[in-house]
């Protein structure tokens, strides 16, 4: 039998090879047609983490007054999110910096003119419903840059299992329609192998937020969030 291929776009995609093509690939040998499909499960589910940067950016004329400010505003800013009920766990230093700020004249050498010490910290949200009034006490507190928030789904497994078990389905009835289309039936299966399907949030986006009197809680909404697997699954068809 002459080696066949078929690919096929889309959410599922199949590579028909006749048995006497095998003996190069270093898989079993087997009697009837190969047939394999990727394809995709997919679950949607609502996250139940958000995840966001808040930090302090101060400037000063020294380095030592620029660091000193910075560290008791953010002092007052984690204290802030403990108030709100933020466990330690979920606060976590991010980054810290202090940079020379310069002023620019033409056939001059550059001029120190102060300093800008930053302080960053990274915070999960466990209730998300709370996240925007306690980001506006942060500002209240001095909290002058925050990013995010990029939201998360923190107990994945069972979600996936599902979508594990629906990308499965869709492998077995798209074999069964090739097998179909080509006079044949499925046989068994070689063999399922699982691929990564599930993509990791996009990066925190920067939130608009000044130290002002508010009229209203910023609002915080989670949507829906795709959780997917892909498999790769071998048939062999007679």
């Amino acid at each position: 039998m002459s080696a066949k291929l078929l690919v096929v776009s889309g959410a599922a995609a199949a590579i028909l090879i006749g048995g006497s093509a095998l003996a190069q690939t270093g898989q079993p040998a087997i009697a009837g047609t190969r047939l394999d499909i990727t394809a995709e499960g997919a679950v949607n589910r609502t996250p139940d983490l958000a995840l966001v940067s808040a930090g302090v950016v101060t400037q000063a004329p020294s380095a030592n007054t620029a660091m000193r400010d910075n560290a008791a505003r953010m002092a007052a800013t984690i204290a802030a999110l403990k108030r709100a009920g933020v466990a330690d766990r979920d606060i976590q230093t991010a980054a810290i910096s202090l940079n020379p700020q310069y002023r620019y004249a033409d056939n001059k050498p550059p001029e120190i003119t102060g300093y800008q010490a930053s302080n960053q910290v990274s915070v999960r949200f466990r209730d998300i419903k709370k996240a925007g009034s306690i980001l506006d006490a942060l500002v209240a507190e001095g909290a002058n840059q925050i990013n995010g928030p990029s939201f998360l789904v923190e107990k994945q497994e069972a979600a996936l299992d599902e979508a594990r078990m629906a990308a499965i389905k869709i492998a077995r009835a798209r074999a069964d329609l090739y097998a179909q289309a080509a006079g044949l039936h499925v046989k068994r299966i070689i063999s399922i192998s699982e691929g990564q399907g599930y993509a990791p949030p996009p990066p925190p986006m920067p939130l608009a937020m000044a130290r002002m009197e508010k009229a209203a809680d910023t609002a915080i909404e989670p949507g829906e969030q795709k959780l997917s697997v892909n498999v790769s699954v071998s048939f062999e068809l007679e």
